[in-house]
Parts: structure tokens; C-alpha cells; sequence
């Protein structure tokens, strides 16, 4: 198989995996009256790891089927969803951090965007829902409470996914350097 069917198969696999288990049973799970939300989790990481179209495409993707599974209108979380990963796929590309704390920060910025988005679009879209400090309290406790839990998701986004990545070049270069290899200002 070759290697863009693999990941596109990986990321299928992803979605329908992560959206079962958001639905079914993480979405029931409540602290301090606002439940975690795995789906901006997932979509940041496969994102940040695959590039940006690859993310855009699945964050529409997992969007669209949580707009289906939860019954509401069309295209909202799809929207916001490849918003995100696209973001995330562009961080990558531009900026390739390797910080440790670099799934714990995609993780917060990618809760916040899908959070806000999310809100602003109902608002727009004329959905009476009365918007208040609590909204504001619920958005930023979700922030918190999704922070905690994406280092662990970003590992296993990542462990799924890695070998049916290509080698990253960057990766490569910069490993030759570490293991004793010469650096090319002391080539003679």
C-alpha cells in the first residue's frame, strides 16, 4: 500500500475512532459542570503531524461527523474543526516546534479556537442561546480541563500515525548532527 493511502487510511480509522469514543463515553464525563472534549484534541495532533491540507481535510472530516452524530446544523463544527487543523498543519510547517510543552500549548490553542468558534458561529447563525459570563466561565474551564488531558491524546495520535509518516527531512538532518556527525562549518 502506498504511503498516502496508509495515512489516509490511519486518519479515517482516527476519525470514526475518536468521534465513538467522544460521543459514547468521554462526553458524559463532567468537572465542575463542563464536559472534555476530545475531538480539538485530535484534530490539533493529526494536523500538526500530517501538515496543514492533510489536517484541514480532517478536521472537515471529523466536523462533519460530529455535526451528523449530534444531530445540529450542518457544517458548523466542520467548519471550525478544519480551521483548526489546518492552523496546526501550518504551525508545523512554519515553525516545526519541538518543545516538550508543545502538545500541552496545541492542545489549550486548539480547545480555545474550536470553543470561540464554535460560539461565535452559533451566535451568527441566530441560535437563541443566551450568552453570558457563564458561557465565557464554561469556555475557559474547558480550555483547562482539555489541557490536561492533550499531552496523552497528542501521544497517541502520534503513536498511531508515525509509521505511515514519511521521514521528516528535519528530523534527519538535525539527528546526523547529534549522533557525532560533523557539522559543516568543521569541514576542512
Amino acid at each position: 500500500m502506498s504511503d498516502r493511502k496508509n495515512v489516509a487510511l490511519r486518519l479515517g480509522v482516527l476519525a470514526f475512532v475518536s468521534v465513538l469514543v467522544q460521543i459514547a463515553g468521554v462526553a458524559q464525563i463532567h468537572v465542575f459542570g463542563v464536559g472534555f472534549d476530545l475531538a480539538p484534541l485530535v484534530v490539533a495532533a493529526a494536523g500538526f503531524l500530517t501538515g496543514a491540507l492533510s489536517g484541514a481535510l480532517f478536521g472537515f472530516g471529523v466536523g462533519l461527523f460530529l455535526d451528523l452524530a449530534y444531530v445540529q446544523t450542518l457544517g458548523v463544527f466542520a467548519l471550525v474543526f478544519c480551521l483548526v487543523g489546518y492552523t496546526a498543519g501550518r504551525v508545523r510547517e512554519l515553525r516545526a516546534p519541538e518543545a516538550p510543552f508543545t502538545p500541552l500549548a496545541l492542545g489549550a490553542a486548539a480547545t480555545a479556537v474550536a470553543s470561540c468558534g464554535y460560539a461565535v458561529l452559533e451566535v451568527i447563525l441566530g441560535v437563541t442561546s443566551p450568552v453570558s459570563l457563564q458561557l465565557v466561565r464554561d469556555i475557559l474551564v474547558g480550555i483547562a480541563l482539555n489541557s490536561l488531558i492533550a499531552v496523552p491524546v497528542y501521544s497517541i495520535v502520534r503513536r498511531w500515525l508515525i509509521p505511515a509518516l514519511p521521514e521528516d527531512p528535519r528530523r534527519r538532518r538535525r539527528r546526523a548532527y547529534t549522533t557525532g556527525g560533523l557539522s559543516p562549518l568543521s569541514r576542512p
